[in-house]
C-alpha cells in the first residue's frame, strides 16, 4: 500500500487501482484452464513476443548462464524479463513440441508426455543419453520464470503475464518411476501470449534439415517467421546482443553469412546478405522467397 498521503492524489490512487486489478485478472488467468485455438495449428508455433528475444539463443555448448530477473533483447514493444538458464535453440524446440501435444485440451490441465514420441519430433535418438537430455531440459524449463509485458504504440501496457503469479514455461511436471510416465501442465496464460494472432508459423520439416551447429540458422529462421515483409533488415549489433554471443564482431559475421547460407540452401530464405544501411550501420538484410506478386531478391 503507498503512504496515506500519496494516496490523495487521485493519479496515483488511479494508477494503484489498475495495479491492483491487473494483479487480480493475473492471478484469475492464471489459474483457470483455457482452450487455445490457433489458425493453421501445428508444430512449430511461437509467439512473435518470445520469437524475436533473447530468451532462446544459439549458445555454445557447455556451462549456461544464469539469467535472474535479467531484462532480455526484445523490441520496444515488449518487456522480457527472465530468470533461468540461458535457453538454447533445442530448448526451443521442446517448447514449441510441448505446445502443440498439449493443444487438444485446456492449458492448465494435465498432459500425458509420450517421450519417444517427442524425442521423434526432435529428430533425436530414444537412448538412455536422450531421455536423460530431456528430464534436464524439461527440469530446466520448469523451474524457469518470465515476466511480459506488451506495449502499445503510445508506451502503455496492452497487457502483461506473470507480474502477480510467477509465469513458468512449464507449470509443473511428474514423473511416475514404476510406469516410467512422465505428464506436464502448461500455464493457461499462454493463450493471452499466443492472442490477437501475434505468433510465428514455422516450418518444422525444414527446421529438422538444418544442419548440426548451425543453432544461428534456427535463430533466423525463427525471427524472419515472425513478419511477413518479404524484405527483412536487422541491426547486426541488434542481432549480436539478441543471440548473446559475445566473440568478436568480425567472428560473428562469419558466423551469420554461414546461417544464411544454410537459410538459402533450405529455401527459408531466397537471399541473405550483410550490408550497411543508409546510415551506413551494418545490417542484415534477407529476402524471403517471391511469391507471385511478391519480392525477388537481388541479384548478384
Amino acid at each position: 500500500m503507498l503512504p496515506h498521503n500519496q494516496l490523495d492524489d487521485p493519479l496515483t490512487r488511479i494508477r494503484q487501482l489498475a495495479a491492483e486489478a491487473a494483479a487480480k485478472n493475473d492471478r484469475k488467468a492464471s489459474e483457470t484452464p483455457r482452450q487455445i485455438f490457433l489458425p493453421c495449428f501445428g508444430i512449430g508455433v511461437m509467439p512473435n513476443h518470445l520469437a524475436r528475444s533473447s530468451l532462446i539463443a544459439p549458445i555454445a555448448r557447455g556451462r549456461r548462464k544464469f539469467h535472474r530477473q535479467a531484462v532480455m533483447v526484445t523490441r520496444r514493444d515488449c518487456v522480457l524479463e527472465y530468470t533461468g538458464e540461458q535457453l538454447d535453440e533445442a530448448d526451443g524446440d521442446i517448447i514449441m513440441a510441448l505446445i502443440f501435444f498439449a493443444q487438444p485440451q485446456a492449458l492448465g490441465t494435465s498432459v500425458p508426455l509420450n517421450r519417444a514420441q517427442l524425442l521423434r519430433k526432435l529428430k533425436r535418438g530414444t537412448g538412455k543419453h536422450d531421455y536423460d537430455w530431456l528430464h534436464r531440459r524439461v527440469k530446466a524449463l520448469t523451474e524457469a520464470t518470465l515476466f511480459l509485458e506488451a506495449k502499445k504504440r503510445d508506451g502503455s501496457t496492452r497487457y502483461s503475464v506473470g507480474r502477480a503469479v510467477a509465469f513458468r514455461i512449464i507449470s509443473g511436471f511428474s514423473y511416475n518411476e514404476e510406469t516410467e510416465t512422465y505428464t506436464y501442465n502448461l500455464d493457461p496464460r499462454w493463450v493471452q501470449i499466443f492472442g490477437n494472432r501475434e505468433y510465428s508459423l514455422i516450418d518444422w520439416d525444414k527446421r529438422m534439415q538444418i544442419g548440426r551447429g548451425q543453432d544461428m540458422a534456427k535463430t533466423l529462421q525463427r525471427l524472419v517467421a515472425t513478419s511477413a515483409d518479404l524484405i527483412q533488415r536487422y541491426a547486426l549489433d541488434w542481432l549480436k546482443a539478441k543471440m548473446d554471443y559475445t566473440g568478436r564482431m568480425r567472428d560473428f559475421r562469419d558466423a551469420v553469412s554461414r546461417a544464411v547460407r544454410e537459410l538459402e540452401r533450405l529455401e527459408i530464405i531466397a537471399k541473405g546478405r550483410i550490408e550497411h544501411s543508409t546510415k551506413g550501420n551494418e545490417q542484415l538484410s534477407m529476402w524471403l522467397p517471391p511469391r507471385r506478386d511478391g519480392v525477388a531478391p537481388p541479384s548478384g
